[in-house]
């Protein structure tokens, strides 16, 4: 069994201070059992100040996680925010790794990170925490795809780091302390758990009827679809313009259907690459079927609400939930930014620990006709993992 508890800081200046928060909500003389790791979200000027350090190294444990560019507890939500997850057992065990840069073959260090970390035991994890980052040159599905191979297929759930530059340029993976910006940190939980995993994304209302097939793409990069070149297709549908400007169309998600038996799983667009081609935000294999949606702050309340009642049907007092939401979604609450935040902690604050941050983009497992759970990378997505 795992024991959880989650601390937070707004303390950006004076490391004593945060350590003796972060400490005195864990209260770890009381709490901490034989085998913990703690998972950490803040904002990148903890860093930057060296706040993640002093505290990281103040704990008796693995500290791993991503920076975010919004968080929240049941008791504290803001930008300027550490926010930590501890995850304790007697009888639990966890192992920690952090990959090679992932600019070159990010497969091949995936895989071995993995096998190396994995090796220390006869058994397999039962889940497998993923923090990794926000790369144009490489997709979610990449290093999804990767991890499922190399373990067999084992449930990750995890986050891509997003903060809240232009440039993106301090989406930080965090390991005890130590900043990484180009690789993967990766917890394997070994315990008798059965995580149970949550995603919202788009009403279905709001899928539009017209569906592409995707006939030539290469990773996350779509040539044609229908047979005919992309541009052609955005401009049939009147979004030529907004294809051409980076992320214009993010509140235009699609939703990508595999043609495999497994659900449909939410992706974005980036921009139009120089030859005309769509770059996206995951991949989008050749013969899938691709559905243009839209969002907007009302769907955000609404599918957040929905997907929260049924982790509450499910929970109990003793359990715990991870939250990621794609940033995606924060954005298309302009003017009511901490909406679904809010939407979280009404319902969930006080009946058991939670955990949230905005995310570059998630991965959760999604299940297909066979009940069988597929690891999936999802845009535009709200995904929780209950414990």
């Amino acid at each position: 069994m795992i024991k959880n508890y989650v601390a937070y800081t707004s303390e950006i200046d004076d490391e004593s201070i945060a350590i003796e928060q972060i400490k005195a909500q864990l209260d770890l003389d009381k709490n901490l059992m034989k085998h913990s790791v703690a998972i950490i979200s803040c904002h990148y000027e903890f860093v930057k100040s060296g706040i993640v350090k002093a505290v990281c190294n103040a704990l008796p444990f693995d500290v791993a996680g991503a920076i975010s560019s919004y968080q929240s507890t049941s008791d504290a939500a803001d930008s300027l925010l550490m926010t930590i997850m501890l995850l304790t057992g007697d009888d639990s065990h966890f192992a920690t790794a952090v990959t090679s840069s992932l600019k070159q073959e990010p497969g091949k260090a995936i895989a071995k990170s993995y096998a190396d970390a994995a090796s220390k035991r006869e058994d397999k994890p039962a889940l497998i925490l993923t923090f990794a980052p926000f790369m144009m040159e490489n997709s979610g599905d990449k290093y999804i795809n990767a991890l499922t191979e190399v373990s067999g297929g084992i449930p990750c759930f995890g986050t891509l780091a997003v903060d809240d530059t232009a440039d993106l340029f301090n989406c930080f993976m965090l390991f005890n302390g130590e900043a990484y910006f180009d690789s993967m940190v990766m917890v394997l939980v070994y315990a008798d758990i059965s995580p149970k995993f949550y995603i919202a994304n788009i009403l279905s209302e709001n899928i539009l009827e017209k569906s592409a097939l995707v006939t030539k793409s290469s990773g996350h990069v779509i040539m044609e679809l229908n047979g005919k070149p992309v541009d052609e297709y955005f401009e049939d549908l009147g979004l030529r313009e907004s294809s051409e400007t980076p992320y214009a169309m993010s509140n235009l998600p699609f939703m990508l259907d595999y043609n495999d038996g497994t659900k449909k799983v939410s992706k974005i667009f980036i921009t139009l690459t120089p030859e005309r081609y769509a770059l996206c935000a995951g991949e989008v294999p050749e013969g899938s079927i691709l559905h243009i949606a839209s969002t907007s702050r009302g769907d955000v309340a609404i599918t957040t609400a929905q997907i929260l009642d049924d982790i509450l049907d499910d929970a109990d007092k003793d359990s715990c939930l991870l939250i990621y939401s794609c940033i995606a979604r924060y954005i298309s609450l302009a003017g009511d930014e901490t909406g679904e935040i809010s939407i979280v902690r009404d319902k969930v604050a006080g009946k058991f620990p939670f955990m949230m941050a905005y995310s570059g983009g998630e991965f959760c497992p999604t299940q297909s006709l066979y009940n069988k759970a597929v690891n999936r990378f999802h845009n535009n997505s709200f995904i929780a993992c209950l414990l």
